[in-house]
């Protein structure tokens, strides 16, 4: 029989990258010039992890 341990973990990756890409998409149609759209870069890798943050406090 096989050994599934993994299974979750690549599917909260996967969902985890869908939030980085649409993050991108928000975040670089607010953007205005060069730097913001360095910034957006940087904000859409790390605001899927401030959301699930948050939920999980919401959660508490």
């Amino acid at each position: 029989m096989a050994n599934n341990n993994g299974a979750g973990a690549a599917s909260g990756g996967a969902i985890y990258g869908i939030g980085i890409f649409g993050a991108w998409v928000y975040f670089w149609q607010q953007a205005d010039g060069f730097w913001w759209y360095l910034w957006a870069i940087v904000e859409g890798i790390f605001w899927p992890a401030f959301m699930v943050y948050d939920a999980f406090g919401a959660l508490n």
